[in-house]
């Protein structure tokens, strides 16, 4: 339980660094920003493959493939469902640099309402990879998502103080969403350890609103700016140093 609980704690504080690195940078080019998001999107693609739905097939037994396809499509409908309710991330983000010359407040705080709803369902799939038992697994999970968090705590700085927020009010912001990752993690952990019958759903479910996220607003954002090739080749790197790290801790 302590570990879970400080890898729910290290999840949650990478947004927190990430919007220290925000405030040390306020504007950071999009081609850094976007080779960082695709090497963590390679990075969540292979941990969301190998932590979560290869289990999920696993531990399924005789119905296990049938069970990981539903789950998975549960899990990206859900996210689908969120998205219908707040903007997408890579709209939201695009839309940083309009924020800089009209001030727009309220798009700004429904961007990070938007990237704190979506920390939820990842923080969940963390706490899932935990209750799996696996714990290389799991901390490969939630390895690959904190490293998504560090560009997402990032973006959520300079809009905010362009609109005009104080810097003590856009760093707490920040960390709520980190907050969010935090319960969501506790929830996946607990829920599975409860009720272990639903562990191949579960965990399947997790990799669905992982792989939707990496899709609909990862790729999306880093090939939003010109720079499809070098993020893609990011993407790779950060698939393939997952997949090694998978081989040696296993």
């Amino acid at each position: 339980m302590e570990l879970v609980l400080l890898t729910a704690l290290g999840v949650g504080a990478a947004t927190v660094f990430g919007s220290l690195i925000g405030f040390a940078f306020k504007k950071a080019s999009h081609t850094f920003s976007d080779i960082i998001l695709s090497f963590a999107a390679g990075v969540m693609l292979a941990a969301a493959v190998i932590g979560l739905i290869l289990p999920s097939v696993e531990y399924g037994g005789k119905y296990g493939i049938l069970i990981t396809v539903i789950g998975v499509f549960v899990g990206a409908l859900c996210l689908n469902f969120i998205d219908k309710l707040v903007p997408h991330l890579h709209r939201l983000m695009g839309a940083e640099e309009e924020t800089h010359h009209n001030a727009n407040l309220s798009k700004v705080l429904l961007f990070v309402l938007a990237i704190a709803i979506h920390n939820l369902p990842e923080g969940i799939a963390a706490g899932v990879g935990f209750g799996s038992g696996n714990t290389s697994q799991a901390l490969m999970i939630a390895g690959g998502i904190a490293l998504q968090n560090i560009p997402e705590g990032m973006v959520i700085i300079a809009p905010m103080l362009a609109a005009g927020v104080s810097p003590r009010k856009t760093f707490v912001c920040a960390m709520l969403t980190g907050v969010v990752e935090v319960l969501g993690t506790l929830l996946g952990y607990f829920a599975v350890s409860i009720a272990s019958a639903v562990l191949p759903f579960a965990l399947a479910f997790a990799g669905g609103t992982m792989l939707y996220v990496i899709s609909d607003e990862m790729i999306p954002e880093t090939h939003a700016h010109g720079h499809e090739r070098g993020a893609t080749y990011a993407l790779l790197v950060g698939f393939c140093v997952m997949l090694i790290s998978d081989v040696l801790l296993g």
